[in-house]
């Protein structure tokens, strides 16, 4: 049993891991989105002084779509790689860096808690990158697929950011229809 796999083989075996990786990621990212109404069905968030760099709304899903994509393919090439070393540290930092990251849509849209948010935020960045550097020990392939999210996450910190400071009130933003607050 000491056989080496044929090239068809490992693409097989990469094939699997990213056809449960991709859609699971995606579907998870989506889920975090609907839990709570985000985007511009949300009474609150219309409500919120925009900063002059928010991009138009269709422009969020269909940029968190390509990224989960993307890092769906990222955690499966080292997924992939048994044997590897770092790759133990590699999907940890992935999963954690993910959770997190699968919070922020409620905190943010759900519990209106921007300043939090943003802190939230700068740490999934962090971890990003540190999951980035750990990816790039196991394949550098998946370590550049997860170029474009620290870029979007980078964005993203400074726009919270710009709408903490235009919205110094928007814990306490009262919206007079039925409630878009996540219970606590």
């Amino acid at each position: 049993m000491n056989e080496i796999a044929s090239k068809g083989q490992l693409r097989l075996s990469f094939l699997r891991w990213a056809v449960v990786t991709v859609p699971l990621v995606v579907l998870l990212g989506l889920g975090a989105g609907r839990l709570v109404q985000s985007g511009e069905d949300n009474a609150w968030y219309a409500a919120l002084v925009r900063p002059d760099i928010t991009p138009p709304g269709w422009l969020f899903g269909v940029a968190w779509t390509t990224l989960y994509i993307l890092l769906g393919l990222a955690i499966a090439i080292v997924l992939h790689a048994r044997g590897a070393k770092g790759r133990g540290v590699a999907i940890a930092l992935f999963v954690v860096q993910l959770a997190l990251n699968l919070v922020w849509s409620p905190l943010f849209f759900g519990a209106h808690q921007v300043t939090l948010g943003f802190w939230l935020i700068v740490a999934i960045l962090v971890l990003a990158i540190a999951t980035t550097f750990a990816f790039g020990r196991v394949r550098s392939l998946a370590a550049w697929l997860m170029v474009p999210y620290l870029l979007w996450l980078s964005f993203a910190s400074i726009l919270n950011f710009q709408f903490d400071q235009l919205n110094p009130d928007a814990e306490t933003l009262v919206i007079s229809r039925a409630s878009t607050q996540v219970p606590l």
